[in-house]
């Protein structure tokens, strides 16, 4: 009997040391929202369990309205941080708030603050062992009268690249492949990539909603499928356990 009891403990105790946490830090366009069942706004870190094993634990700090600047101000940072373990991965997609350069509580210079936030989190990350991977912002649903999808991150996405380059950090350019999806279906169909109701169309908006930012499940969906898409495409050894974690 004991020996039964002492072969359940040694599987149950392999299994658990088995699964990688993988923390998702960012905005609102990643992170969890309440009422799911109710509200039509999803973040894609959100949604980004169900594409993986049960190996796999999607972890999703990502905050509405934070930046780079905010996220360690407030200490989100360091609550992960102080969690992170050998084997984990950290996606950080920041960008959308760092830009809003009338709130000095949020806002950071693309060439300085955010850069060095971006390092920050590299580094720490791999202080703990753990496996950071740099994310793009996602496009913004933002067409011009001749059908043309215009960008509005302006240098942010250009700092993460070169971070990701520079410090040899698994990259995947969320903003390019985003940018794509949203001129795939074209400038009304992706109206149903975000949150777009006529007053009175969906309960939970009492007002009508035009939201080119902010996603709906389905665009949600979308884009956690880019992201896990572009994980099996990544040429680096240290993904390689997460890639093995995919359904």
């Amino acid at each position: 009997m004991k020996h039964y009891i002492l072969m359940l403990w040694l599987i149950s105790a392999t299994c658990f040391a088995q699964k990688t946490t993988v923390y998702t830090i960012g905005d609102s366009t990643m992170a969890n929202k309440k009422d799911p069942e109710k509200n039509p706004e999803h973040g894609w870190g959100q949604v980004l369990q169900t594409f993986f094993k049960d190996n796999v634990i999607i972890d999703n700090r990502a905050l509405n309205g934070r930046s780079t600047r905010s996220f360690i101000a407030e200490k989100q940072w360091d609550a992960v941080y102080q969690k992170l373990k050998k084997g984990d991965y950290v996606f950080i997609e920041f960008g959308h708030n760092d830009q809003k350069n009338m709130d000095s509580l949020r806002y950071t210079n693309p060439h300085t603050a955010y850069r060095h936030n971006l390092i920050r989190f590299v580094k720490e990350s791999r202080e703990k062992g753990a496996i950071p991977i740099l994310l793009t912002s996602i496009a913004r649903r933002n067409f011009n009268e001749k059908g043309v999808l215009i960008g509005t991150h302006g240098d942010y996405p250009l700092e993460t690249r070169l971070v990701a380059q520079e410090y040899k950090v698994p990259f995947i350019d969320l903003e390019y492949y985003t940018e794509l999806l949203e001129q795939s279906y074209g400038p009304e169909k992706s109206k149903e990539l975000h949150l777009h109701f006529k007053a009175g169309e969906n309960p939970y908006y009492k007002e009508a909603k035009d939201d080119d930012t902010h996603l709906s499940q389905k665009g949600a969906t979308e884009i956690a499928q880019i992201v896990v898409n572009q994980i099996k495409l990544l040429e680096d050894p240290s993904v390689e356990k997460l890639k093995k974690g995919i359904k």
